[in-house]
């Protein structure tokens, strides 16, 4: 197998598994506070991903050197997962999936940044469908709410987070220095733990975990095991194989993923014409994958 192809799978992976997340998020978001949930999520994968760094590899010598990397790194992504169920208080699940793939555009820009990474005429132009059907998502298909710009709150707290993680992708590439994905995601778990221990403790102690709703205990396993330990090494690895735009790509096929989830969970079929923007971004990453040749 090629490396972008592996890389590609990852990448495929990886968008059906966060979009379970912003279906279950959107459930269990008004239930606990997003430190004290992602505290607990990130010590669960981190825990996981301890086992499979032990079973598999192990740690080599050089992981270790220049630890700093790891709460570098870890930053910048706890931070992203705390802004997005800040933002799934209020908005919809499709909606906050549309946010995310604004994610590639902005990829691309911190990856020309720190690694010089050039996009193709291809490439701009897929980037400018998939964000042109994003928006259209964004804003319910509303030409009146568009031309105001008026975006709801919970989209625009989780845009800030989108970019906080738009800059954490070229970073892998570049902070790497040849560790394995699960190794070097280990350590940016464990570093997120303990920060967001340190930042959430108030909400750890002041939550009810006895009185939590079962959906709360779904979401903090789910998002632990397959949308943190998983993930986290998919992305990693296609970090390391795919330049940063067509890694963060597959993020166009996330509102797509959440209408099956959603519709698996019960839920109702979003309205045709916001189904117009999710078809755009299906576009977008077509033309992306078709530049691969």
């Amino acid at each position: 197998m090629r490396p972008d192809t592996g890389g590609h799978l990852a990448m495929l992976l990886f968008s059906l598994l966060v979009a379970g997340s912003f279906a279950l998020g959107t459930l269990a978001a008004n239930e606990i506070t997003p430190v004290a949930l992602n505290t607990v999520r990130f010590w669960i994968a981190c825990a996981v991903m301890g086992v499979a760094v032990m079973a598999t590899t192990g740690i080599p010598k050089g992981a270790t050197q220049a630890i700093w990397r790891y709460p570098v790194l870890a930053l910048f992504f706890s931070s992203y997962f705390v802004l997005m169920f800040e933002g799934l208080k209020t908005a919809p699940a499709v909606s906050a999936a549309a946010v995310f793939t604004l994610t590639p555009i902005m990829a691309a820009g911190f990856g020309w940044i720190l690694l010089r990474q050039r996009m193709t005429g291809r490439i701009a132009l897929a980037l400018l469908i998939g964000g042109t059907g994003a928006l259209w998502v964004i804003f319910r298909a509303d030409v009146a709410a568009i031309l105001k710009f008026d975006i709801g709150r919970g989209e625009f707290i989780y845009f800030w987070g989108c970019m906080v993680h738009a800059i954490y992708t070229p970073l892998v590439a570049k902070l790497n220095r040849g560790e394995p994905a699960v190794v070097f995601t280990f350590g940016t778990l464990l570093a997120g733990s303990i920060m967001l221990t340190a930042f959430g403790w108030r909400d750890l102690v002041t939550t009810d975990w006895l009185n939590l709703p079962g959906i709360v205990w779904l979401t903090i396993l789910y998002t632990a095991i397959f949308a943190s330990a998983a993930t986290f090494t998919l992305l990693q690895f296609a970090a390391l194989r795919l330049p940063s735009a067509k890694v963060m790509a597959y993020t166009y096929l996330t509102p797509s993923w959440v209408i099956v989830w959603q519709l698996a969970l019960g839920g109702p079929v979003p309205p045709a014409l916001v189904l117009l923007g999710v078809g755009l971004t299906i576009v977008a990453l077509y033309l992306l994958l078709r530049d691969d040749g």
